[in-house]
């Protein structure tokens, strides 16, 4: 889905649209406060880069924390990395804007691109989502092994929490606690579930 999908719709300039209906049903969901929220802290919104460029998008999402007047330490935005250096300009505003609002901003697929590191001070993250691909592999990868160390030594550094993606196994698991990683995202862990909402479309 995210491989083929989102970037077809990046492509096709309706990433926007998709994006704003994610996330006025993920506000109105957490408004409800429905049974189905039931040990949910925080919600997680994923915003594309061609959304994140788009400075109405900003807009968009205030008007929306006013017709769902939720609290914003539920609402953490990820971001990929190379979203948000593509659009870096945009990503600050669009970070510190909600920032001061108190919500919370993860950096999704972090060290895909060796330009991050540079750019990571400027950008006010609370979390960085090591990028997959080294943590399904750090067994037997001795350097994949490396990478996530180093990312979340780095992450530390900085004050940041760091989340391993792609935890899928128990082996895996075992790894990313030894490396002192903060939490884990991966079917081990947990299967994406459907939760229903109500409301319009």
């Amino acid at each position: 889905f995210r491989s083929a999908f989102l970037p077809a719709a990046e492509r096709y300039g309706v990433a926007h649209v998709i994006d704003q209906w994610v996330t006025r049903r993920c506000l109105a969901w957490l408004h409800e406060g429905s049974a189905a929220r039931e040990g949910v802290t925080r919600c997680s919104i994923n915003i594309s880069g061609a959304t994140l460029s788009k400075e109405s998008f900003l807009y968009y999402v205030e008007d929306q924390l006013v017709r769902y007047p939720v609290d914003p330490r539920d609402i953490c935005f990820e971001v990929t990395e190379t979203a948000a250096i593509s659009n870096l300009r945009a990503a600050r505003k669009f970070f510190a804007k909600f920032k001061e609002r108190g919500c919370t901003f993860a950096l999704d697929d972090f060290g895909s691109g060796v330009s991050t590191f540079s750019y990571l001070p400027d950008l006010p993250v609370d979390y960085l989502k090591i990028d997959g691909s080294f943590v399904r592999n750090m067994d037997p990868d001795r350097l994949n092994r490396e990478f996530v160390r180093s990312i979340n030594s780095i992450g530390k550094t900085m004050g940041l929490q760091t989340v391993a993606e792609f935890v899928e196994s128990p082996l895996v698991l075992k790894l990313v606690r030894d490396l002192g990683v903060d939490y884990g995202q991966g079917f081990f862990l947990h299967r994406p579930t459907h939760a229903t909402m109500s409301g319009e479309p």
